[in-house]
C-alpha cells in the first residue's frame, strides 16, 4: 500500500499533491515573478517606514551639500529656504519601487502594498507611542548626562514621537500619492504602450507627489493655525526637491529595468506586463 501512495504522489502533478512547509517554501523561491514580488515588497516597505521615523530630524540640504543656505520667498511667505525632513533621503527609493511594480505587477500589487504598508506604519508609531508610555527606570534618565542628554526619556520622546496630525497627514498623504501614481502611470502606459518609460515613470511620480506634498502639509499644520499661503509656500519648497530627484532617478529606473529583464527573461517579462495592463482594465 505505502509503494501504491509513493506512485500515485510521483504521477499526480505537484499542484494535487499535499504540500508540506518546507516544499511550499521551496516552490515559492523558484518562481521568480513570486520571489522578485517578495524582494521588492521588502525593499518598499522598509524604506517607507523607516522613512516615516527618520522624518522628525529637519536638515539643511544646501549646508549639505557645502553651500551656504538660500533665503527667498513665495506666496508671500519670506525667508524661506531648502530645510527639508531627513525622510527625502529614502522616498525616492519608495518611487523606483512604485514605479517597477506598476510595470510588472500592475494596480492589484501596488494597492496591496499600499494599504499594507499604511497597516505597518500604523502600527509601528502604536508600538512607538506606547513605548514612550513605558514608566523608565530612574537610573536609565540620566544614564547620557555627560554625553549632554540630561533627560534620555524626554528625548527618547521627542524623537520617536510625532503630533497626531503630522501622523495623520503623512498616512493620508502617502495612500493618495500611491493611489494616484498608479492611476497617471497606466494611463500615461495605455497611451505610449512599451514605449518611454521615462514619461509614465517619471509623469507618474511627479504628479502624484506635487498632491503628497500638499496634503501631508495641509493636514499636518492647517488645524494648528498655518494660514493657506504658508501651507502652499512649504508645500512647494518640498516638492521643488522632488522634482528635481524624480527626473535626476530616471537613469536608475532603466538600470533597474535592464536587471528585472535579465533576472526574468525577456519573454516572462513581457507576459507579466501584459498582464499588469490587463488588470488594470478590470479595476
Amino acid at each position: 500500500m505505502a509503494g501504491s501512495r509513493q506512485q500515485a504522489r510521483e504521477i499526480l502533478p505537484l499542484r494535487h499533491q499535499p504540500l508540506f512547509p518546507h516544499t511550499m517554501i521551496h516552490q515559492i523561491l523558484k518562481d521568480r515573478p513570486v520571489k522578485l514580488f517578495i524582494i521588492l515588497a521588502g525593499i518598499f516597505i522598509t524604506n517607507a517606514l523607516v522613512a516615516e521615523f527618520i522624518g522628525g530630524k529637519i536638515f539643511s540640504l544646501e549646508s549639505t551639500l557645502g553651500l551656504d543656505p538660500v533665503s527667498f520667498s513665495l506666496l508671500g511667505e519670506q525667508g524661506l529656504s531648502f530645510n527639508l525632513t531627513a525622510g527625502v533621503l529614502l522616498w525616492p527609493v519608495v518611487f523606483i519601487m512604485t514605479d517597477i511594480i506598476n510595470e510588472y505587477y500592475g494596480v492589484r500589487g501596488v494597492r496591496f502594498l499600499s494599504y499594507l504598508t499604511v497597516a505597518l506604519i500604523s502600527f509601528a508609531f502604536i508600538a512607538a507611542y506606547s513605548a514612550i508610555q513605558l514608566t523608565p527606570a530612574p537610573w536609565w534618565i540620566g544614564a547620557n548626562a555627560e554625553k549632554g542628554i540630561p533627560d534620555t526619556q524626554k528625548a527618547y520622546a521627542q524623537i520617536f514621537g510625532q503630533g497626531m496630525w503630522i501622523i495623520l497627514g503623512s498616512i493620508t498623504a502617502f495612500l493618495i500619492g500611491q493611489i494616484l501614481d498608479v492611476f497617471v502611470f497606466h494611463r500615461i502606459k495605455a497611451m505610449t504602450g512599451e514605449k518611454m518609460i521615462w514619461l509614465r515613470a517619471t509623469g507618474s511620480t511627479l504628479i502624484s507627489q506635487l498632491i503628497d506634498s500638499l496634503v501631508v502639509i495641509f493636514i499636518a499644520f492647517y488645524p494648528q493655525g498655518w494660514s493657506l499661503p504658508k501651507i502652499l509656500a512649504i508645500a512647494l519648497v518640498g516638492y521643488a526637491y522632488k522634482f528635481l530627484v524624480a527626473i535626476l532617478i530616471t537613469p536608475v529606473i532603466y538600470a533597474v529595468h535592464g536587471l528585472i529583464e535579465r533576472y526574468l527573461g525577456h519573454d516572462l517579462a513581457a507576459k507579466m506586463k501584459r498582464s499588469a495592463m490587463g488588470s488594470e482594465k478590470h479595476q
